[in-house]
């Protein structure tokens, strides 16, 4: 394999170490934005909780009672509620999940059953961070050798179908 190709292949495999490492430290600001999100529902259902038991009702009684007034704006205010508990039980039962779940196991729980509002903020405030943890070492690893390994197949492919029959030496 020419040295021009394996030049290639290193610089390549170097930026797929770096990209692959960002993987876990995306997952970690991801946990940290849902964790806030979290909070902030927890906060807003909870006033919601006060005001409907200052009125003598249930949360589900006053989310049935906004729900079914005749007032567009009430009856919308209702819906948004009920959808309001039903994301924060999601996002609850979802950072449990990743809580419980290994290093790896996490990112890839994260890209299956993220959030996808909370994936949209994470990524709009990412910043790269250089790994120090198993995982980002591991996953920098992983993208070196994935790349670097893949292109100087692919590179020794490319070679084998452009390259010339040798001639049989006649005696």
């Amino acid at each position: 394999m020419s040295r021009v190709f394996r030049i290639i292949a290193f610089g390549l495999g170097i930026l797929g170490g770096i990209t692959a490492s960002q993987a876990p430290e995306y997952s970690q600001q991801y946990r940290q934005r849902l964790g806030g999100a979290i909070d902030e529902l927890q906060r807003v259902i909870a006033q919601f909780d006060a005001d409907a038991q200052a009125n003598g009702e249930t949360q589900q009684g006053a989310i049935a009672r906004l729900r079914s007034n005749p007032d567009d704006l009430v009856s919308r205010q209702g819906v948004a509620m009920q959808g309001n508990v039903e994301r924060l039980g999601r996002l609850q039962t979802h950072r449990d999940a990743m809580m419980q779940a290994g290093p790896f196991a996490r990112v890839a729980l994260m890209l299956r059953d993220g959030d996808k509002d909370v994936m949209e903020a994470a990524f709009r405030d990412f910043e790269p961070a250089v790994p120090v943890t198993e995982e980002g070492l591991l996953s920098t690893a992983i993208g070196f050798v994935a790349v670097w390994g893949g292109f100087l197949l692919f590179a020794g492919f490319l070679r084998s179908l452009f390259r010339r029959p040798r001639r049989a030496i006649q005696a």
